[in-house]
């Protein structure tokens, strides 16, 4: 059984219209628990974790991106033990950006830290990360950072109608392997494209000190700036550079 740690109050009365929007939803699938409000506030995983008594995976984070697509707001739940790779949710669903606070809660109706994973004021593109499925009882945020409430993995992807994929980071070794085939898929896609020749950006900027290229899109600092201004021409040449540079890692 849960256990709340010593000293922690609870009601369960929703406090916002936030809280009773979640409450409301629950209500209407039958779920048997209601919102609880901790008297501290649970922004963070640990947090949550901390005050409920459990362990930290078992508390259901709501990771919100910008779809650069369409501005969809996207939706990304998992375990509190583990961290997103960004990479893998663009490759699943197309370049992403930053969220900040304002998209945030315009598209969701929730504010940052107490987002939670259904309710939200307008559709939401969601994904499940798998290893919330390692436990039977989770805790996710109900609309505000002092609000929770229990569920299980299953009912939150029957809710949800999302699909379970593996969405966090990986060992490194596996990373770097995961990071190739992305980039090897989009010199397909690339080289097959006519016109608009696509940008090998997948919101992944981080700079390897040993290749001196970014590890999602494998390309030099030099031709990431360069990108922008670029001609379709050139942007082409830029790609079979890169693939070059995919084929001497293969080799």
């Amino acid at each position: 059984m849960n256990r709340l740690r010593q000293g922690d109050e609870v009601s369960a009365q929703p406090r916002s219209a936030a809280v009773q929007r979640v409450a409301a939803a629950l209500q209407a699938q039958g779920h048997p628990h209601a919102p609880l409000m901790l008297s501290d506030a649970a922004r963070t995983a640990q947090q949550a974790a901390d005050a409920l008594g459990v362990g930290v995976g078992q508390i259901a984070k709501s990771i919100i991106f910008r779809r650069l697509l369409d501005d969809a707001a996207v939706l990304v739940v998992t375990a509190g033990d583990q961290r997103v790779d960004e990479a893998r949710v663009a490759a699943l669903l197309g370049p992403l950006g930053r969220a900040d606070a304002a998209f945030v809660k315009a598209k969701t109706g929730f504010s940052i830290g107490g987002v939670a994973p259904i309710a939200h004021a307008s559709d939401a593109v969601t994904l499940i990360d798998q290893t919330l499925f390692r436990f039977q009882d989770i805790w996710a945020a109900a609309g505000h950072p002092h609000a929770v409430f229990q569920l299980s993995p299953q009912e939150l992807a029957r809710w949800t109608g999302a699909p379970v994929v593996a969405v966090v980071q990986a060992p490194a070794g596996e990373r770097e392997s995961i990071a190739l085939e992305s980039i090897a898929a989009r010199v397909i896609l690339a080289r097959a494209t006519g016109q608009n020749v696509p940008s090998p950006c997948v919101s992944v900027c981080r700079m390897s000190e040993a290749t001196g290229l970014c590890e999602g899109c494998w390309r030099t600092l030099g031709e990431i700036i360069q990108w922008s201004t670029a001609d379709d021409a050139t942007k082409r040449i830029i790609w079979a550079q890169i693939e070059q540079r995919l084929a001497l890692a293969a080799a």
